[in-house]
């Protein structure tokens, strides 16, 4: 009986052996073909775009800008994108799910760096609105209707977003080139930016209060400078009026163009506070204002480049231009 249950086991083995051992039939090269539906455009990057030189004493600054422009055969809104940095960098080249975003929604974004610290307010302004200029003034090269530009800027860009949107019409921070050109614009989002430099903490913990006093913080070096020879640097709190001059509450007033304000409820860095009383400021004055809180959300964190948010801003600017998306494609 045994012998017999050995010669079954090693007959099985052989088989086993014998079928994994076996070749796999290769797959079959056929011809494949697929159908396309056209449902998305083209869009050309123009990237090392000089829309602005700032010219000192000693030095030559140029500043940049990153163009995507949809290949569409009619003139579109444009869209301005001011990169959040703590007023110490702009790094024109991030945001880019957001901007592809737009872009393909059929909206030309430009994205545009600026000066920041230790260069003063209000130089960032002035940058600010000679890029609406640049891109009015050569709005016929980049398919570009004129009378429908925005502003979109995070952290301090939203402030920056929302600088430009509020000092409509104050010719002051006009300054360069294409002086022929308005840079007043139509629409401004502001993401977790700074409407008011004097409480960008509020409502936080004292030892965050403390920083914000502080001489060497951001906003404080933005209105006042670092210290230097004899001036041994100020709070942003020494000189309220100042600090407001440099902050868009400051220049809140009726016919603002429309705002969409978003902020995240989880936000460490910037307080909340300051999309809240922008909105306050804006609707109490008559003007346009739309405010998202984002549950959960952070400051520059992944809730931002989720599809819920970049959608949000999307089909406002649709809405405000009303500008739905065009499939009028252009030839290549």
């Amino acid at each position: 009986m045994m012998k017999c249950i050995f010669a079954i086991a090693v007959l099985l083995a052989g088989t086993t052996f014998r079928a994994s051992a076996m070749p796999e039939k290769a797959p079959e090269n056929k011809p494949e073909s697929i159908k396309v539906e056209i449902t998305e455009g083209q869009i050309d990057v123009i990237s090392g775009i000089i829309y602005s030189q700032v010219i000192s004493t000693r030095s030559n600054r140029a500043l940049r800008m990153t163009v995507l422009v949809p290949r569409t055969r009619t003139p579109k809104p444009a869209i301005v994108y001011f990169p959040g940095g703590g007023f110490t960098s702009a790094d024109y080249e991030k945001f880019i799910e957001m901007r592809m975003a737009l872009a393909k929604a059929g909206f030309v974004v430009a994205a545009a760096e600026y000066r920041t610290v230790p260069d003063k307010f209000p130089a960032l302004v002035i940058d600010g609105k000679a890029a609406v200029r640049f891109l009015r003034a050569h709005a016929t090269q980049f398919g570009i209707d004129p009378t429908r530009i925005g502003v979109l800027g995070d952290s301090a860009g939203g402030y920056l977003s929302q600088m430009v949107g509020t000092t409509n019409g104050e010719k002051e921070y006009d300054q360069g080139d294409y002086l022929d050109q308005s840079s007043d614009v139509q629409a401004a989002v502001t993401i977790y930016g700074i409407s008011n430099l004097l409480n960008i903490g509020e409502g936080y913990s004292d030892a965050i209060q403390q920083v914000h006093a502080s001489p060497a913080v951001t906003e404080a070096l933005l209105v006042h400078g670092p210290a230097f020879a004899d001036f041994a640097g100020a709070s942003i709190l020494s000189d309220p009026e100042k600090a407001m001059k440099a902050s868009p509450l400051g220049h809140v007033k009726e016919h603002m163009p429309p705002f969409l304000i978003m902020h995240g409820s989880n936000d460490k860095l910037v307080s909340p506070v300051q999309s809240e009383q922008l909105f306050k400021a804006l609707t109490e004055k008559g003007n346009q204002a739309t405010y998202v809180t984002v549950e959960g959300a952070g400051h520059g964190d992944l809730y931002w480049f989720q599809q819920p948010v970049i959608e949000r801003v999307v089909s406002w600017f649709q809405t405000v231009f009303q500008y739905p998306q065009i499939r009028n494609y252009a030839p290549i």
